[in-house]
């Protein structure tokens, strides 16, 4: 069932948000039973296992999504299902490869890559999540192609409800027998999580495209492969600078944590307190930085097949429209985060982490001003993804990724600067790629943006920014955290919302394409 792009965008960030929430319980819970000692094993596996499976899909959910948009488009459905068959191959033997790699130099990999020897359990009972995982990316890859969002989310919905529903049982019948036992029982549970998604979105595919399943079954596998070598060179065409994109930030997120710490012990701290406050940083304030990042992502998904359709006819004022409504998205949903994150950055982390961690809030609030321009980047990467410009993203991706982690060591090794100097790096290279998204978006099609529009927004800004901060400053003064939060961010939201459909940024057609309930509330607006 294909959709409009608005109405999957909605669908996807409806879908982000639970999934972010339950992802947020999902540690809560974990942390609870295995503790510090336990999370510090799972913390040590996991992000090595997502690299592994951005590496196994080789970009692949990216250039399966726009060339299928496009042979959509020109309605040729042979060519559609070579792409699927391709892209099912491809991601299978990397990832049987990768899998068969890991199982037989476990031993070393773990003594190379871990300094507890106990993350070997830990990392055998993550391999068969990598298989299931790459398949599943390329499957939901084929119908954002086809810009059907919804198998996407639900698959996304129903992993992290089974993994909820197990990783208490899993985590706690493995105690008994070791910490480790007891990690490696929590991120089985991803297994069945991933599982549960892979039938699911599989089971849709089989529904809708019975005939479809049927031709590719019907042929010989060899014949099968000769047939897809054109379209096996146009998917890597496309996947393979998707995927340096994202292995040069892999590399940049590595490096990071050995840069930082040094850097700080060259600008006069002691080894502690250098790592107590790369802590700070990369574990408290950067995850709250990228939380409202799962919005702007879920745009990207559905832009990258709009856009490719649009530019396969060759129809300029749509590929236009549709990036530009991206962006007038992104800056409508972002803008609120932005100023959220700046004026509350301090009671919000006192609420979460606790007072005796007032440097995370200081250290959020010099990052959140550039906020907004983290969450133009997907959504400008995904544009030139569908405009067959990935090697721009890749580009820009490491010119930026160089400037960071150089500016890093600069600026952190500086006693002036310490940890500030980190996150004024950061902040260089959010600025500094995104910029460079735009430019190479407006070089390649000649895109612009509606000034006008986009100062409204920016004025409901500084409006929203100021009355939050005079309410918890003068009306709130006294009253404990979490009851000024409650009451100055909702206030201050409302104010927000008011301005934007007064000053016509939002009017009745924008609301009426929100999914279910956008015609009722569409009574409540103006027209622009």
């Amino acid at each position: 069932m294909r959709q409009s792009f608005f109405y999957g965008t909605v669908i996807l960030i409806l879908a982000g948000g639970v999934t972010k929430l339950f992802g947020f319980a999902h540690r809560i819970v974990l942390s609870r039973i295995i503790g510090a000692e336990g999370m510090g094993l799972y913390q040590m596996v996991v992000p090595l296992l997502y690299f592994l499976i951005t590496v196994t899909t080789f970009g692949l959910p990216v250039a399966i999504a726009k060339q299928v948009a496009e042979t959509e488009a020109a309605k040729d459905h042979r060519q559609t299902r070579r792409f699927l068959f391709v892209s099912l191959l491809f991601a299978s033997g990397i990832s049987l490869a990768v899998c068969t790699l890991l199982l037989f130099f476990s031993q070393q990999l773990a003594a190379l890559l871990f300094a507890d020897k106990r993350a070997h359990i830990v990392m055998l009972a993550a391999i068969p999540i990598i298989p299931i995982a790459s398949i599943s990316l390329v499957l939901r890859g084929y119908f954002q192609g086809k810009q059907n969002m919804i198998p996407t989310a639900v698959s996304q919905l129903l992993e992290q409800v089974v993994r909820m529903a197990l990783v208490a049982v899993m985590t706690m019948t493995f105690l008994d027998s070791g910490i480790e036992y007891a990690t490696a029982g929590a991120v089985a549970s991803i297994i069945f999580g991933e599982a549960a998604g892979l039938l699911y979105i599989f089971w849709q595919y089989r529904k809708g495209s019975r005939k479809t399943a049927a031709q590719m079954l019907g042929r010989t596998f060899l014949t099968r492969v000769t047939a897809s070598t054109s379209s096996m060179r146009q998917l890597v065409h496309v996947a393979l600078p998707v995927t340096m994109s994202r292995v040069i930030g892999s590399i940049a997120y590595v490096l990071e944590p050995m840069i930082v710490p040094f850097a700080l012990v060259i600008a006069g701290y002691a080894i502690s307190d250098a790592t107590g406050l790369y802590g700070q940083f990369a574990g408290m304030a950067v995850p709250l930085l990228l939380f409202p990042t799962f919005l702007t992502n879920s745009l990207s998904v559905s832009l990258v097949p709009a856009v490719a359709e649009a530019a396969y006819q060759k129809n300029a004022p749509l590929v236009h429209r549709r990036i530009y409504q991206a962006m007038r998205i992104t800056l409508v949903i972002g803008a609120p985060c932005t100023v959220l994150l700046t004026v509350f950055a301090e009671p919000i982390c006192a609420l979460l982490y606790g007072s005796q961690y007032q440097e995370v809030g200081i250290i959020l609030k010099g990052l959140a001003p550039f906020s907004v321009f983290l969450f133009f980047q997907a959504p400008l990467a995904a544009a030139l993804q569908g405009l067959d410009y990935a090697q721009v993203v890749f580009r820009n991706t490491l010119i930026g990724a160089i400037v960071k982690i150089l500016a890093m060591f600069v600026f952190t090794s500086q006693p002036g600067f310490g940890i500030y100097g980190t996150v004024i790096a950061l902040n260089i290279g959010i600025t500094l790629v995104t910029l460079l998204h735009f430019a190479s978006l407006t070089k390649k099609i000649g895109f612009t943006v509606d000034i006008l529009e986009f100062s409204k927004i920016g004025a409901t800004m500084l409006v929203m920014g100021y009355s939050g901060s005079y309410i918890t400053h003068h009306w709130l003064q006294g009253t404990t955290v979490a009851s000024s939060l409650l009451v100055s961010v909702p206030v201050s939201c409302c104010l927000y919302l008011l301005l934007l459909i007064a000053l016509r940024v939002l009017g009745k057609q924008d609301v009426k394409r929100i999914p279910w309930i956008g015609e009722q509330l569409a009574v409540f607006f103006p027209r622009r």
